[in-house]
């Protein structure tokens, strides 16, 4: 069956869309824009287009049009797509979450906006986000037929691998709550030294603060050995199969420079442009372990048919 060009157009545009906001909602954060249109929601500091534009105004009524536009793209992306290829197994389950999350990810955004949320809620909302945009992602990756190219009916994962692909994306969803959680309870300069809280002294943290920071360092640390041992193995293993072989080592890729950026955001005080693509290098990870599950459930499929 032939995909209509447009909707190839439609998924690619609902995708980096999904981006946008991803990172607009970092830049609020990361800006303390959050506020930017007062606690007025839909509407901006009472009127639907703002009058007096000011640095914050503009970085929060921006993120807000553009999720609404996004909205329209994601919506119209899960119902064509339903319908076009609807005989792909994922296909509807994907349109589903996409649509639910995102809608979901804009009612704690504006619950934050109107009646303010504590931050260890708050610390959800990237996280809801990063799962409609992974929905959108695997669904744009269908409307491609990548599965198709990548010829992942031939696919077969041992269980050791399918294990590891299940804890390790699982896992990736604590990093990144406690990334967002040192961004909300405004932790991310608190331990002025990287690898450490404080280089010249070892110790345990001394408050909530640093234990956020610390945790959140411990955390990340362990989704980097563990996948560059996933890489390893597949490396050793996997060799015939491309998919596997590349995706795992651009996973290891995305981590690698998701630490880095996280060390140069200490280093450098917070620089704006580190820390957006501290936000979107996770993101890019979270959608490529989202599809590394998509490849297990196909490879457990072609085993049971066999």
């Amino acid at each position: 069956m032939k995909i209509h060009p447009l909707l190839k157009v439609l998924a690619v545009l609902s995708t980096l869309g999904m981006l946008l906001i991803l990172l607009g909602g970092a830049l609020v954060t990361k800006t303390e824009s959050g506020l930017g249109c007062g606690r007025n929601w839909p509407d901006c500091n009472g009127n639907l287009i703002p009058k007096e534009i000011t640095a914050e105004v503009l970085i929060e009524f921006s993120h807000r049009a553009v999720t609404l536009g996004v909205s329209v793209l994601i919506l119209a992306l899960a119902i064509w797509s339903w319908r076009k290829i609807g005989h792909v197994r994922e296909t509807k389950f994907l349109a589903f979450i996409s649509v639910f999350f995102l809608v979901l990810q804009a009612l704690i955004g504006a619950a934050q906006v109107l009646w303010g949320q504590g931050d260890f809620i708050l610390a959800l909302h990237f996280g809801i986000s990063l799962i409609s945009f992974a929905a959108v992602f695997l669904l744009t990756l269908l409307v491609f037929e990548v599965d198709k190219k990548f010829e992942t009916n031939k696919i077969s994962i041992d269980r050791k691998l399918r294990l590891h692909t299940i804890g390790v994306t699982l896992y990736s969803y604590v990093v990144i709550y406690t990334g967002a959680l040192v961004r909300h309870t405004d932790s991310s300069l608190v331990c002025r030294d990287w690898p450490l809280c404080r280089n010249d002294e070892f110790g345990l943290p001394t408050n909530m603060y640093e234990w956020v920071q610390m945790g959140h360092r411990v955390a990340a640390a362990a989704i980097f050995i563990w996948l560059l041992y996933i890489m390893i193995y597949v490396i050793k293993n996997y060799k015939s199969q491309k998919v596997i072989y590349y995706g795992w080592i651009i996973a290891f890729t995305l981590v690698a420079l998701q630490a880095t950026t996280g060390m140069l955001s200490v280093l450098t005080r917070l620089n704006l442009f580190v820390a957006l693509f501290h936000s979107l290098f996770i993101t890019l990870l979270f959608g490529l372990l989202c599809y590394m599950i998509l490849l297990v459930s196909r490879s457990r499929a072609n085993y049971h048919r066999e």
